[in-house]
């Protein structure tokens, strides 16, 4: 092989490079079941011969729909990329008119799914769809198996025909539509080519900071239907690392305590948790174990990455790592030295605190429209700045425009909006697009997002409010698990809070609180709960001028989920939904 191209290619490098034979890596009963890179290939191929037997022509479109990460996906990704059609992924959590409309406005011809669940879903709808067949990769009654494909495939006479479609599969040509979870509006379909994911990864592999010898592992558990973690799956094959999908988000404790990852990607609302998680067990302990505890995260909290505290700081910190942070560690396997952080902003406690634990965060930016990394940090040659998600890529541009919006020009840039040249065009200036996001690159190249450019929002008396700043200093409190500042037009800042119902729970067992109750209704509305939760509102508000400060807020008496619409499948929050739901709430701040 001379030269990576096209998204199948990484595998066929991988097994003439880096051989492995635990390539993909899933538990199945029980135990984890390891494939090798020729078997993953031999599948994909046995797939590719079977498509070809169905009709499968270039440009078709295939929808798979997966619950968890699991070597299946991969073998169906490959398999449908060689034979020139397009790979449709679907995010299992939104409802099946959601589906009906991805899988109709792609025009998807077959639908592979996980698990009943899914299936129930695509049933629901199928009749209203293009979709021929659907296969199941788990074994369901009235439902074809995946396998079926491989007993089609398994007579290799078309081999060749495989090869004909590969050759004549070009960098340019289309390999993925994704569509959007969007926060507002039905989902947009971004062409990703090839070419554009390839030079991704690619541009992308010098910033992962894999160990250099040895057998490395990574655990795969955020959505391989979003562009983020797929781009870094084919980044993992291509530095031939072993990938092990977690069974389900939350057994990512336990699967990494088997599997001791080094490294792991994830989203700044799951770092959240786990953290939250430590601090709860930390507030359990008593006595010297229990000061210990906190003056090792108050410490931690003022890490600075290089040893810029200077040498008695670094002495505490070391004592800290000792005591403290070694168990942190230990409890996500021991080994996990760096975590690789997208979708949202990063508080900077969290990656100090981290960071300090030896567990460092490297946070990058991007978009699914930009394949999706635009910058990254790197803990090596000084690329690394708490606050910042690094420096670009190579190959790809970041320009500041007048307004602080971010704009991009590279081959990452997606090819369009999916049946939408309107849409297309309102996001493009010449070759570069409109992220919507604002930021800035400050004195030594570092990128830093400071808001979205459609979410600030102007008071009546005339002020500029980035609600994001805001928001993501108030998720620092244990006991608010998400907010939505609100205000556009009004004389100040609001906000709608759904409380850390779990972590609150908790504080009243620690409080001996007996007379507030544990449904979610009665937390929202104790005194006592609001009380606490002012407290927390004021501490933040310190941190900005007074035009900025919430004044006041209203508790949720139910969690935002996905499940419920509240929230997209990569946790951000949908605010369009969040304000209609709550427009009492909304009336209670401003009208009352």
């Amino acid at each position: 092989m001379t030269e990576i191209t096209r998204l199948f290619d990484f595998p066929y490098y991988q097994l003439e490079h880096k051989p492995n034979d635990s390539a993909l890596v899933t538990k199945y009963d029980g135990k984890w079941t390891p494939m090798s890179t020729q078997e993953y290939l031999n599948k994909a191929n046995a797939v590719s011969r079977a498509l070809l037997r169905l009709g499968v022509k270039k440009n078709d479109k295939i929808a798979v729909i997966s619950t968890t990460n699991r070597t299946e996906w991969n073998i169906m990704d490959i398999g449908v990329l060689q034979v020139g059609a397009q790979n449709i992924p679907i995010y299992p959590t939104i409802s099946a008119d959601d589906y009906k409309y991805v899988l109709n406005h792609s025009e998807s011809i077959y639908c592979f799914v996980s698990d009943k669940e899914v299936l129930d879903k695509v049933r629901q709808v199928q009749d209203e769809t293009k979709v021929k067949e659907v296969y199941s990769f788990n074994q369901i009654e009235g439902c074809k198996h995946y396998s079926e494909l491989f007993e089609l495939g398994e007579d290799e006479s078309n081999q060749d025909e495989v090869q004909a479609r590969k050759n004549n599969v070009k960098p340019d040509d289309l390999a993925t539509i994704i569509y959007t979870s969007g926060t507002t509006g039905t989902p947009k379909g971004v062409m990703l080519t090839h070419w554009n994911i390839t030079s991704n990864v690619l541009d992308s592999s010098p910033r992962v900071p894999l160990p250099p010898s040895g057998e490395t592992r990574v655990l795969s558990f955020l959505p391989i239907c979003h562009i983020f973690e797929r781009v870094l799956i084919y980044v993992y094959q291509y530095a031939g690392t072993s990938i092990y999908f977690a069974e389900a988000l939350d057994k990512i404790g336990d699967n990494a305590k088997e599997i001791n990852p080094n490294l792991m990607s994830v989203v700044p609302r799951l770092l959240e948790k786990v953290f939250d998680k430590i601090m709860l067990k930390g507030e359990e302990l008593t006595g010297l174990k229990k000061a210990l505890f906190f003056w090792a995260v108050r410490l931690g909290e003022k890490w600075e990455p290089y040893g810029k505290n200077g040498e008695w700081y670094e002495f505490k910190l070391r004592l800290a790592n000792k005591l403290i942070f070694s168990k942190w560690r230990e409890a996500l396997g021991g080994e996990l030295g760096t975590m690789v952080s997208g979708s949202a902003a990063l508080q900077p406690r969290l990656a100090r605190v981290f960071g300090a634990a030896k567990m460092r965060v490297m946070e990058g930016y991007g978009l699914t429209e930009t394949s999706p990394v635009v910058s990254v940090g790197l803990y090596d040659d000084n690329m690394y700045k708490v606050g910042t998600v690094g420096k670009p890529i190579p190959n790809v541009e970041v320009k500041i425009a007048e307004d602080g919006e971010i704009l991009i020009k590279g081959p990452n840039v997606m090819k369009g909006y999916y049946k939408d040249s309107e849409k297309t065009a309102s996001v493009m200036t010449g070759e570069y697009f409109h992220t919507g996001d604002k930021g800035m690159i400050d004195e030594d190249g570092f990128l830093k997002i400071t808001g979205r450019k459609k979410e600030m929002f102007k008071t009546s008396g005339g002020k500029y409010i980035i609600p994001t700043l805001l928001e993501n200093d108030l998720k620092q409190s244990l006991f608010i698990e998400q907010v939505m500042v609100i205000g556009e037009g009004e004389k100040m800042p609001g906000a709608i809070i759904q409380p850390n119902f779990e972590f609150i729970r908790d504080w009243i067992d620690h409080k001996e609180y007996n007379d507030i109750g544990k449904s979610e209704k009665e937390i929202a509305t104790s005194p006592k709960v609001i009380k606490r939760i002012q407290k927390e509102v004021d501490k933040y508000n310190q941190n900005f001028g007074k035009w900025e400060q919430i004044k006041r807020f209203e508790l949720t008496e139910e969690a935002w989920t996905i499940e419920e619409g509240h929230l997209t499948p990569t946790m951000k929050m949908k605010r369009n939904v969040i304000s209609e739901r709550y427009q009492d709430l909304y009336d209670k701040i401003y009208r009352t």
